[in-house]
């Protein structure tokens, strides 16, 4: 099982990146996929989720500024990340589960997001 994640970078307040994750070995549209990032010295947080059904939900820091989607037919998540802040500054990884609830199933490396004053 892969989940190979890309698009990450160095972008300054108030730019767009939008990240990849490219998931194999998995039945891919019966996941329920996620991204998560984790600021230095902090704790990961959740920051997006979207069901195998396409229902989505978000953290109240990114509500507006990011739109998560999946695209079944390529087996790749997406994060498109607009109005950038630099709090938004972390490595975010993507993650994939079975069920709605308990730990996810499946994580990938991560990526660099830094986002400049």
């Amino acid at each position: 099982v892969q989940l190979q994640t890309s698009g990450g970078g160095l972008v300054q307040a108030g730019g767009s990146l939008r990240l990849s994750c490219a998931a194999s070995g998995i039945t891919f549209s019966t996941n329920h996929m996620y991204w998560y990032r984790q600021a230095p010295g902090k704790a990961r947080e959740a920051v997006a989720g979207i069901t195998r059904g396409g229902s989505t939900n978000y953290a109240d820091s990114v509500k507006g500024r990011f739109t998560i989607s999946r695209d079944n037919a390529k087996n790749t998540v997406y994060l498109q990340m607009n109005s950038l802040k630099p709090e938004d500054t972390g490595v975010y990884y993507c993650a994939a589960r079975t069920i709605l609830t308990g730990s996810m199933n499946y994580w990938g490396q991560g990526t660099l997001v830094t986002v400049s004053s």
